[in-house]
C-alpha cells in the first residue's frame, strides 16, 4: 500500500490541509442529498436570519437587494428547460434530430423534463450567497446608504415581469417544471 509522502514545504503542507478540507466538505455534500426537506428548511432559516439582521441593523439594503436578484436569477434557471424550445439556434439542430424537444402533440413520444439548474445546485448555490450575504452584512463596507422602499418595490417589479414572461413561455411551449399536478400512473395487472 502506498503512503503518502509528507509535505516537504509550506505550500504541500497548505495543498494537504485544502485538499483534506475539501474532501469533507464534500463528504458533508453527499450525505445531506437525500435530505431535501431539511436542506431547504436549513436554507429558510439562515435566509430569515440574515433578513432579521438586515431590519434589526437598519442597513445593508443593497446586500439584501443584490442577494434577492441573484437568487431570482436561480430560480428561473430551476424551472426553465435545459434545451429551450424557443431558442432558434437549437431549432436547426432540432430539426435535424440532434437535440431533444419537448412533446407537443399528444401521439409523441414522452421526454422527461431536464432542468437547466438542477435542485441540489440550486440550493447549494441559494445556501452559499446566503451565507456570503450574511458575511457582508457584519462589514460596513457594504453597508450603502440608500433609499430601500425603491429598491424593494424595483425588485418585486422585476420580480412580477420575470415570472410572468416565464409562465408564458411555458404555457407556450406546454410544459410544467413541478410534478404537482401531472398525471401518474400506476401499474395495472392486466
Amino acid at each position: 500500500m502506498d503512503v503518502p509522502e509528507q509535505p516537504n514545504s509550506p505550500f504541500g503542507t497548505v495543498s494537504a490541509q485544502t485538499s483534506k478540507l475539501q474532501r469533507q466538505y464534500q463528504a458533508v455534500l453527499d450525505q445531506s442529498t437525500p435530505y431535501v426537506t431539511y436542506r431547504w428548511i436549513g436554507t429558510g432559516v439562515t435566509l430569515i436570519i440574515f433578513f432579521l439582521r438586515v431590519f434589526l441593523a437598519q442597513g445593508w439594503y443593497i446586500v439584501a437587494y443584490a442577494l434577492g436578484i441573484y437568487l431570482l436569477n436561480l430560480f428561473l434557471a430551476f424551472l426553465q428547460p435545459k434545451f429551450d424550445p424557443s431558442n432558434d439556434a437549437l431549432d436547426n439542430d432540432m430539426e435535424d434530430g440532434a437535440i431533444g424537444t419537448l412533446p407537443t402533440k399528444q401521439d409523441e413520444e414522452f421526454r422527461p423534463f431536464i432542468r437547466r439548474l438542477p435542485e441540489f445546485k440550486f440550493w447549494h448555490s441559494a445556501t452559499r450567497a446566503v451565507v456570503i450575504s450574511f458575511v457582508c452584512s457584519w462589514f460596513e463596507v457594504f453597508n450603502v446608504p440608500v433609499f430601500w422602499p425603491v429598491l424593494l418595490m424595483y425588485w418585486f417589479m422585476l420580480f412580477v415581469l420575470t415570472m410572468r414572461k416565464q409562465i408564458q413561455h411555458m404555457i407556450k411551449y406546454r410544459y410544467v417544471p413541478f410534478t404537482v399536478g401531472k398525471a401518474r400512473y400506476s401499474k395495472n395487472s392486466n
